[in-house]
């Protein structure tokens, strides 16, 4: 079983496209190989999800097709 990674010192990013008040944003931390970790930028103590690396380069890659 693989253990969750320790998340406390992680060093969040948020959206260029995010406004100044930070608003219905997610925010993503690098340097965890294999994994994207994800959260709410309104509630930074709340969980994160682990998203598998490979998912989100697929899911970022269909949001830039969108447009």
């Amino acid at each position: 079983m693989r253990h969750a990674p320790e998340l406390s010192t992680a060093r969040w990013r948020r959206s260029s496209y995010s406004n100044s008040n930070g608003g219905e944003c997610v925010e993503v931390a690098d340097d965890y190989p294999g994994l994207v970790p994800v959260r709410d930028s309104k509630n930074p103590h709340g969980p994160a999800l682990l998203i598998p690396a490979g998912a989100w380069t697929t899911f970022v890659n269909s949001l830039k097709n969108q447009g």
